[in-house]
């Protein structure tokens, strides 16, 4: 199956589902901390990895890997959680959008954040500030593995994130935790119905084997 297909996937489906998935495979991928600018805002695809660290008294830059990220990824910074300088503003926002960039991820903050919201585009962080990262901090690595609160993430992994939060689903494990977070929906939305109806949610929960949806298994 394809990486397309996956993606297509993965963008209806609630982080909680995949993160149950997740929970079932024995992979742990939620990224602690990283929330929306706005709740409605949605974003799957590959990740696109960028590091950032502190200036060192070398030339720095910040933001021109821009260029580079291909349509449809989801950048993820890593700026060590950093919320006292910024590593994206209004310009790469902007540049984000009009390229069909599906979102960023920031391990630490942004700014301008009116212009996140006037692109609709989607922006998870640690927060916001308005001090800048220019000579304050540089750009180390350019699609290379990046580690934010413990979780690994290469490049190509697949990123998924919504008003509850983000995770990464590793490429290797995207297929089965799709198909089991697919599961999961349906389970769910079958429970709710047979509430609807009549049972009691005791009933329904124990029918549709509600209590062992994330247990972990092997298969």
């Amino acid at each position: 199956m394809s990486q397309v297909s996956i993606v297509n996937r993965i963008r209806v489906l609630p982080t909680a589902a995949l993160s149950d998935a997740l929970d079932r495979v024995g992979v742990e991928g939620a990224l602690h901390g990283l929330t929306p600018l706005a709740n409605d805002f949605r974003a799957a695809g590959p990740a696109f990895t960028v590091r950032y660290a502190p200036v060192d008294g070398t030339p720095a830059t910040v933001g021109d890997f821009l260029d580079d990220v291909p349509p449809g990824s989801v950048i993820v910074i890593d700026n060590d959680g950093r919320t006292d300088v910024t590593v994206w503003g209004g310009i790469m926002t902007e540049v984000a959008a009009h390229r069909g960039i599906a979102g960023t991820v920031i391990n630490g903050v942004c700014r301008d954040v009116s212009a996140s919201l006037r692109q609709n585009y989607p922006l998870f962080s640690r927060g916001r500030f308005m001090r800048t990262g220019k000579d304050r901090v540089r750009l180390v690595a350019v699609g290379e593995p990046v580690t934010v609160n413990g979780v690994e993430i290469r490049p190509g992994d697949l990123i998924a994130a919504d008003a509850d939060g983000v995770l990464v689903v590793p490429a290797a494990e995207a297929g089965r935790v799709t198909a089991i977070a697919e599961r999961i929906e349906q389970v769910e939305s079958d429970i709710v119905d047979a509430a609807g109806t009549g049972s009691t949610l005791r009933e329904a929960r124990t029918k549709f084997g509600y209590h062992t949806l994330q247990t972990r298994s092997e298969s």
